[in-house]
Formats: structure tokens, sequence, C-alpha cells
């Protein structure tokens, strides 16, 4: 009688342990991938940007508060562009003096990024770019993100269809651009071209991501 006794003590602890062990593993699961960071609800950043050989500096001021985002684009020895984006999905690409003055408006079935925009990227590892050690995430088989495994700031992004990479230089937390400078010019509510978008077209549109900002496809 004792020897059933103590062989279902067996089993039973054997049991046990091997119940804990499977919960033990998966909450190691599912601490173990890492999650990117959202977006700041405001910031600025400095983008230097390579669109397979087209160089540009883009100044990037996010402002989800109020609804809209904007790059502002530095051409390698070229025109000064702006890309004023608005979260009812209408943005104005324009240029100012001393360049000539052109404006082009285009409505997208979305608006802009909102901060978790990245919630749901497939994680790849960790990888060494541009003196940083970063956690890789790729979303929707069209953007590959790379995040400072110690800050948690965005170092790096690739858009596989632009082939266009962008290099983060600086990230402001906090920074906001004054309303004044969130003005399209006059003459964008004039003759000013209007194109619609829709988020699949915009995969081939040299509209998408002027930037390193984005829309449709990455919204969902």
């Amino acid at each position: 009688m004792a020897s059933a006794t103590e062989a279902i003590n067996k089993l039973l602890f054997i049991f046990l342990f091997l119940q804990q062990y499977s919960l033990l593993i998966m909450a190691d699961d599912s601490v173990s991938v890492p999650v990117p960071a959202d977006w700041p609800q405001q910031f600025h950043s400095v983008l230097f940007i390579n669109r397979s050989g087209d160089l540009q500096k883009t100044d990037l001021w996010y402002d989800w508060p109020n609804g809209r985002n904007f790059n502002i684009i530095q051409h390698q020895l070229g025109v000064l562009k702006y890309d004023l984006e608005w979260d009812n999905g209408t943005s104005f690409y324009y240029t100012l003096e001393p360049f000539d003055k052109t404006c082009k408006i285009v409505h997208f079935e979305v608006g802009i990024l909102r901060p978790n925009w990245l919630h749901g990227a497939n994680y790849l590892g960790q990888e060494h770019v541009d003196n940083f050690l970063c956690n890789v995430w790729e979303k929707v088989d069209f953007i590959s993100y790379y995040e400072d495994v110690l800050t948690r700031r965005p170092v790096k992004r690739i858009f596989s269809s632009s082939g266009m990479v962008a290099h983060v230089m600086t990230f402001e937390v906090g920074a906001v651009l004054e309303d004044k400078h969130w003005q399209a010019p006059v003459y964008c509510f004039g003759d000013a071209e209007t194109q619609n978008k829709t988020s699949t077209s915009l995969l081939h549109s040299q509209d998408a991501f002027p930037g390193g900002s984005s829309h449709g496809i990455l919204m969902r």
C-alpha cells in the first residue's frame, strides 16, 4: 500500500513539475520578443535619406495631438520642398521663394501615422547598424525599422518598395514647431493640382514617404 501511495505521489510531483515548467517556458517566450516603442506624441527629427542615389536632408516634425506631420526636405544641391500632412488625409506638397512657387494637393484615404503604427510588426532580431545595437522589425513586407536597444530611439528605416534608406541623426522628444509654420501658402488654394491616392497606388507613387513618414498601408 505504501509503495502504491509513493508511486502516486511521484507521478503527481512529476505532473506538477512539468506543468510549472511549461508555464515558465510560456512566460519566457512572452517577454523575450521585444516590442517597438510607440512614437512620442510630439517630436522633431533630422533624417539623412538616400533614395537610390538621390540624397536629401529632412526635418520631420510630428505632432499627433494636433493631427499634423511636416517634412521639410532639402535635396542635395537642389530645391527645398515642403510636405505638410494633416490627419484628415490632405497633404500639401509645395515650394517657396526663392524657388518657383509650386503646390500640389494630394488626398489620401487615411491621415498621419498613429504613435503605435508599429504594433503588429514582425520581429527580425538584433543587428549592429550605424554603430548602434538595434532591434529590427518588419511591417507588412514594406518597411524595416531599426531601434536602439539601450535608448529605444529610432536609428534607421528602410523602405523596400522605393529603396529609400533613412538614417536618424537627431530625435528631440517634445519639440513642437510654431503654429505659424503649419500654414500652406495661399497659392495652394487656387489652381493647385489635386490628386486622390489610394493605399495601393501610394506604394508606387513619388509622393509616398518623401521625408520618411508614411500613410495608408502602415496604418492598420
